[in-house]
């Protein structure tokens, strides 16, 4: 804990003293962030800037249920493309069309869903005839 503050010193000058006493003592150096220039310092007020900074270290989600299994349906569809195994592919596939199914029997919220569930041998044979290219 620090000193108190003597009373015939002023404020300012006092936390002067002690800001000058941590440089010197190096306090101050090596400080993440040193050097760079602070975040938003041009933006406009934004009442809910926490907010958005929590849905985008957080990674939530606000979609309704049905766009949220269609933002995930192109993920995957692209992902499988990478993948090496066969098997892996078919698994990806038939968990995908598990959540579909899911979703088409109970979503009540947002739009309804526009997917059908997904044709394994298709996507797999279309995924050997690019890789063969």
């Amino acid at each position: 804990m620090t000193e108190r503050k003597p009373l015939a010193t002023s404020f300012e000058s006092w936390v002067e003293a002690q800001i000058r006493a941590a440089q010197s003592q190096g306090a101050f150096d090596n400080l993440p962030g040193a050097g760079q220039p602070l975040a938003n310092l041009g933006d406009e007020h934004d009442p809910l800037w926490w907010v958005k900074q929590l849905i985008r270290r957080e990674q939530i989600s606000m979609l309704p249920p049905a766009l949220e299994l269609q933002r995930r349906v192109e993920k995957q569809l692209a992902a499988i493309e990478k993948m090496a195994d066969e098997a892996a592919v078919r698994r990806e596939i038939a968990a995908l069309n598990a959540d579909i199914a899911k979703v088409n029997a109970t979503v009540v919220e947002g739009p309804s869903t526009r997917l059908g569930v997904l044709d394994e041998d298709q996507i797999v044979a279309g995924r050997r005839s690019r890789r063969r290219r």
